[in-house]
């Protein structure tokens, strides 16, 4: 009884609601066009809802319309950050969309905790669809079962997060900017410590961070960190960055 309890909590499909409180709650239109016409949900059936804000419900279908899905949600569960875990991700957009979404999937999926689209000299700036990449992220997030949503802020230059930085607006203790530039530097995956709270790793665009902004950014306190012995690309180098931060002990 206990293993099919467990197997059948695991089994059970996440839902995002950010308004939810204990009782009934109606999903949102798409969330209940997906739960009744994609999961074939039917009255009875189990699920999870998340707020995004850390709070988890247990619950179970009340009512499924052709449309509609009402749910019956019990009492919260927090879910707290694990320790050592708050990450922000500063990175330059793409010009080539898809790679963009599938980096903030991933730093999704990693537990990053803010994610500002950083507007850099060499950034090619397309139109920034943030109701979509906000979707994104909101997927990433039920996928992985997760409570805590990442916070993707709007675009921003970069001079103005290292102002927002320097007028400590920013919880980040830990500052590094990741490069190419053929300055000194530190390995990140040597530089990191087990303990460290509160980083932000700041990624550059397609071809890279400029001088002056490297400078300016070592100016304002950041260490210069590199991510391995190869050049990756901006996504890539998201990725890297974010998994040694996210999976310190």
């Amino acid at each position: 009884m206990v293993l099919l309890f467990i197997f059948a909590a695991m089994e059970a499909h996440w839902f995002y609601l950010p308004a939810a409180v204990p009782g009934l709650q109606a999903l949102d239109d798409a969330s209940a066009r997906h739960a009744v016409q994609v999961l074939r949900m039917r009255t009875g059936d189990a699920l999870v809802v998340t707020d995004g804000q850390g709070r988890v419900y247990h619950g179970t279908v009340a009512d499924a319309g052709k449309k509609s899905c009402t749910v019956q949600l019990a009492t919260p569960v927090q879910q707290a950050r694990q320790p050592h875990r708050r990450v922000g991700l500063a990175v330059s957009p793409l010009k080539n969309a898809g790679r963009f979404e599938w980096l903030l999937e991933k730093a999704t999926e990693l537990g990053v905790a803010d994610i500002f689209p950083l507007l850099c000299h060499r950034t090619v700036r397309e139109h920034f669809r943030y109701e979509r990449l906000q979707a994104v992220c909101i997927s990433a997030m039920l996928q992985s079962q997760q409570a805590w949503l990442p916070v993707l802020h709007q675009p921003q230059s970069f001079d103005a997060l290292l102002t927002q930085l320097a007028q400590h607006h920013l919880p980040y203790k830990q500052r590094w900017i990741a490069h190419c530039a053929p300055l000194e530097k530190h390995q990140l995956a040597k530089a990191v410590q087990p303990g460290m709270t509160d980083s932000l790793l700041l990624i550059g665009p397609e071809g890279d961070f400029t001088e002056q902004e490297i400078m300016a950014a070592l100016h304002a306190g950041m260490a210069a960190v590199e991510l391995g012995p190869t050049r990756l690309r901006t996504e890539t180098a998201g990725v890297v960055g974010t998994s040694l931060l996210c999976l310190l002990p």
